[in-house]
């Protein structure tokens, strides 16, 4: 039996992903950054972060990262600095102008937020959460499976 393509998850996923990238670019815009620019400004910590987390935790292509830090460091919103105790890791920290731009970032990733959960019950929420990480789980378990052949 063939599946409407309502109910196909990654065409679900992808619907709702787009609108939310949609949303957080236009606000980002209006703040002089893009969504990619939030998102790592959320993602650095206050005693640094090294560049290599960055990718995976984001989810971005190491020449992406590269161009997006770049183009930070040039906007005055990052700078980097060689680890103290290991000169092959560079960290990432955020200048002033960085931490205006993470609260105004944090900002409007909380207001979604609890726009999204004034509509959900806690059971929904609790369960949505519960889906997305089995779903996460099973696409490791198949990149995994399938990188190795």
């Amino acid at each position: 039996m063939q599946q409407k393509p309502n109910y196909l998850f990654d065409l679900s996923v992808r619907t709702v992903w787009i609108k939310m990238s949609r949303m957080y670019n236009q606000r980002a815009n209006d703040h002089g950054i893009t969504m990619s620019v939030g998102y790592i400004l959320l993602h650095i910590d206050k005693d640094g972060t090294p560049s290599t987390q960055l990718g995976p935790k984001m989810g971005m292509e190491p020449t992406s990262l590269s161009r997006t830090l770049k183009t930070m460091e040039e906007k005055g919103l990052i700078r980097r600095e060689e680890d103290k105790t290991d000169k092959r890791i560079v960290r990432i920290f955020l200048t002033e102008e960085g931490l205006k731009a993470r609260y105004t970032a944090r900002d409007v990733v909380f207001e979604l937020n609890n726009k999204l959960s004034s509509k959900f019950s806690q059971e929904q929420i609790e369960n949505f959460h519960e889906v997305m990480i089995q779903i996460d789980k099973v696409m490791d378990d198949e990149f995994y499976i399938n990188s190795n052949l």
